[in-house]
């Protein structure tokens, strides 16, 4: 999946591992690992193993974010919970390092995911699920166009803690009105010359 920014392609342990262990080395703790299931390698080979772990499954069927500009792998996501029969389709895993977050690629790498959920794949129903206690990814949801649901309370137990799931959704009915915002954030006549935004996402969803 090609885009402006980023290119999501299927994530490989060989490939991919020294690019994700370089980039998620540069963050000065761990976190930006508090929500996610899994504890973080601390070796690359600890890190290739759990690539090609992931790497084998269908379902979550996980990509890497391939910086244009650099050529490197950036960060991860996955579809998951595929329900082809009802068309519904969950993003999850998104683990995104300190050089992708806050810059245009991550928003690209949820478009991109987007299309091929709607546009390519005709499904009716994509899902976005988090801690209910993870602000940022809450917040991120919001921005893209994800509908709030509400909460599944006592959902799971991780990191020895309980985990109440905050749920969202986007359907095919809203994804015109979401597509055409991230197109035109995304345009280049969109940042200034120091790449801070002109207009939001959220304002041109709206607008």
């Amino acid at each position: 999946m090609l885009g402006r920014y980023c290119r999501l392609e299927p994530l490989d342990a060989e490939r991919h591992a020294a690019d994700l262990f370089e980039a998620y080395s540069e963050a000065p703790d761990g976190r930006d690992w508090t929500y996610l299931a899994p504890q973080k390698p601390t070796s690359l080979a600890a890190w290739r193993d759990v690539l090609a772990s992931e790497a084998r499954s269908d379902d979550p069927l996980r990509f890497a974010i391939i910086d244009l500009e650099s050529g490197k792998a950036v960060g991860k996501l996955a579809l998951m919970r595929i329900d082809a029969v009802n068309g519904a389709i969950e993003v999850g895993g998104v683990t995104y390092s300190r050089r992708l977050q806050r810059k245009p690629a991550g928003t690209e790498a949820i478009c991109l995911l987007a299309r091929r959920v709607f546009d390519e794949l005709g499904y009716r129903r994509f899902e976005w699920k988090c801690d209910s206690l993870n602000a940022a990814s809450r917040a991120a949801a919001q921005r893209y166009g994800f509908t709030f649901e509400g909460i599944f309370r006592q959902a799971m137990v991780y990191h020895g803690r309980n985990r109440d799931t905050a749920w969202y959704s986007m359907l095919d009915s809203e994804w015109p009105r979401a597509r055409d915002a991230f197109d035109r954030w995304l345009s280049p006549d969109n940042f200034d010359e120091h790449g801070a935004q002109r207009r939001s996402l959220a304002a041109l969803r709206e607008g």
